[in-house]
């Protein structure tokens, strides 16, 4: 019994048959160190509504952001459409929405939050050369086609790039926030 889930083809709408034992969701063994709580997190003008249930989801997977900071134009989840796209993680992970997301960095950089830019700059270091997190952090993510406000940039007490091998230079910002999201988390803790 339980969810209804899989009885049909999300494409045809015809009945499915099981070929394989269900997914049970069991609690996972813990990962190698504890997330930090002392990451948050400020949206600064990210459209996209999927993007945004997209960062709720990553948040909640990684049991360690502290809150995030949705500004300007990002949506809320008071749209039913990042709702839909979080899956309810909107309702464990803490935020708040700020129409300025200039004077938010400003007000939590003098609350003694570093600010870190995930942006692609002339003066990025590697995110995967970070030190483990000693201090409350708030990781800046930006608008997927002109970035974060060049204003909160000049501000950041860092900024980090993702290493791209390949002939594109930057990845979609939801791809981008999971991959430093559980970077400063997990990955580069001893």
């Amino acid at each position: 019994m339980g969810s209804e889930l899989g009885q049909t083809c999300a494409y045809c709408g015809g009945e499915t048959a099981v070929v394989t034992p269900p997914f049970i969701n069991q609690t996972p063994p813990p990962l190698a160190a504890s997330p930090t709580t002392k990451l948050s997190v400020l949206v600064d003008n990210v459209r996209s509504i999927y993007n945004v249930g997209s960062f709720f989801r990553t948040a909640d997977g990684t049991g360690g952001i502290a809150h995030l900071y949705l500004c300007g134009m990002s949506p809320t989840p008071a749209n039913p459409k990042v709702a839909k796209t979080a899956l309810g993680a909107e309702a464990s992970v803490p935020w708040s929405y700020h129409k300025n997301g200039w004077e938010t960095a400003v007000s939590l950089q003098q609350q003694g939050y570093q600010l870190w830019a995930l942006e692609g700059t002339t003066q990025t270091e590697s995110l995967l050369a970070t030190a483990p997190i000693t201090a409350p952090i708030v990781l800046i993510v930006g608008n997927e086609l002109s970035g974060i406000d060049p204003a909160i940039v000049d501000i950041c007490d860092k900024i980090l790039a993702i290493p791209m091998q390949g002939t594109k230079s930057s990845l979609n910002v939801a791809s981008a926030f999971a991959i430093a999201v559980y970077w400063l988390c997990y990955a580069n803790r001893k």
